[in-house]
């Protein structure tokens, strides 16, 4: 089993940035991707940014293409999501998820790919 703590949520306004962590414990060898996902109040979860565990990959929505960066430290087996230029459509609860199926360099872009969530922390952007 793989468990992923989420952290670096708050509150920020408009045009600022939060860094969001993503950090795993437990089968962490076991993971080939690291995605974070986002939910809004009244929408449906969609995914935000991606990366390949062992390889460079990376996956953006269009959304935060330019805006959001990802990156990861192995050692500490710790994702994190830089979020920049923030608008208040970036408010939602932010997921950290891990694909424990090998595909290869791919990222994928759904959640249904993903085998272990995290509980979410918040991000509120005001205006």
């Amino acid at each position: 089993q793989v468990q992923l703590v989420e952290s670096g949520g708050g509150l920020v306004q408009a045009g600022g940035s939060l860094k969001l962590s993503c950090a795993a414990s437990g089968r962490a060898v076991s993971i080939y991707a690291v995605g974070w996902f986002r939910q809004a109040p009244g929408k449906e979860r969609e995914f935000v940014a991606g990366l390949a565990w062992s390889g460079e990959s990376t996956r953006f929505a269009d959304s935060v293409k330019g805006r959001f960066t990802i990156s990861k430290d192995n050692a500490k087996n710790t994702v994190y999501l830089q979020m920049n230029s923030l608008k208040p459509e970036d408010t939602a609860i932010y997921y950290c998820a891990a694909v424990g199926r090998n595909y290869g360099d791919f990222v994928p872009g759904t959640g249904a790919a993903y085998d272990y969530w995290g509980k979410g922390t918040q991000v509120t952007v005001s205006s």
